[in-house]
């Protein structure tokens, strides 16, 4: 699906600015930076999903890169009164939103540069 492209660039925009809402969020927590440091990158991990196949890696991938797992994990965070759920939930939700920003989308099956935003990468 192609976009036009101010319509591209308002998403991206979009999701920047939740990303800045969510650093803004685990300021106000007082979240760990080391934490944050160690886990800004994690759901990237999921990737390794793909050394069983793109249709495996997809679902593994896709897994990490909702808002589902960090708004769950928040929930469970808060009811629980767990500051650390909290922050990795922050943490994990600003990774899918800086990733929507740069253009990278949710995995098809058939191939790790095909996503639902668009093909990725060099034509």
């Amino acid at each position: 699906m192609l976009l036009p492209r101010w319509m591209d660039v308002t998403l991206k925009l979009e999701w920047a600015c939740g990303a800045v809402a969510l650093l803004l969020a685990f300021t106000a927590i007082d979240g760990s930076w080391l934490l944050f440091a160690v886990l800004v990158l994690a759901p990237d991990l999921f990737m390794l999903g793909y050394l069983a196949g793109p249709r495996i890696g997809a679902f593994a991938y896709n897994l990490a890169h909702t808002l589902i797992g960090p708004v769950l994990l928040a929930g469970i965070g808060r009811v629980t009164d767990s500051d650390v759920m909290l922050q990795i939930a922050l943490i994990w939700a600003f990774h899918v939103a800086v990733d929507r920003a740069l253009g990278y989308g949710l995995k098809l099956p058939t191939s790790f540069q095909d996503t639902h935003l668009g093909r990725i990468g060099r034509g």
